[in-house]
């Protein structure tokens, strides 16, 4: 079994100007040189950090490199309009990176793990800037996975910790 690794939340840099942040695409060189997991493949998610903790926005693959896609142009579209419709927030990147290994890339469980992502993800915010794999599943259970608001049970607890959730 293959066991994926996170690193971060590593912080985005951004350019504040004065209606509102963007990414900051000329820093984005110094960004990837003080970075460990530029040439690594995985996956990565993309959220704002506020005061009630992360907000995923974007779930992404690297079958390549982090360096050569997390930035991608067409992504980084996505980013900008996400941070121009929020007003407050710091941008960061989460990485889930694949072990290092000779030999091809396992694309198979980056594609599954992917897709495990983004499911999770769009039970946190269903606005997620994804557009495949985002249909919600439409049940939930209270207390344990899309069950709404509220305190959960000891019994829907118990059930979650079962679960690892």
């Amino acid at each position: 079994m293959l066991t994926f690794s996170v690193v971060g939340p590593i912080e985005v840099p951004t350019y504040a100007g004065k209606c509102a942040k963007i990414v900051d695409t000329e820093a984005l060189g110094s960004f990837w040189a003080k970075s460990t997991i530029a040439e690594r493949s995985g996956c990565y998610v993309f959220s704002v950090r506020a005061s009630r903790g992360y907000k995923p926005v974007y779930v992404g693959l690297a079958t390549k490199t982090f360096k050569q896609e997390v930035f991608a142009p067409h992504k980084l579209e996505k980013y900008q309009r996400c941070l121009a419709d929020t007003r407050k927030g710091v941008p960061v990147v989460f990485f889930v990176t694949l072990p290092t290994s000779r030999g091809r890339r396992n694309t198979k469980v980056i594609r599954q793990l992917e897709d495990f992502l983004i499911q999770t993800c769009v039970s946190r915010n269903p606005d997620l800037l994804n557009v495949k794999g985002t249909d919600q599943a439409e049940w939930g259970i209270s207390g344990v996975i899309r069950g709404g608001k509220g305190k959960p049970s000891r019994g829907e607890l118990a059930l979650k910790r079962t679960l690892g959730l």
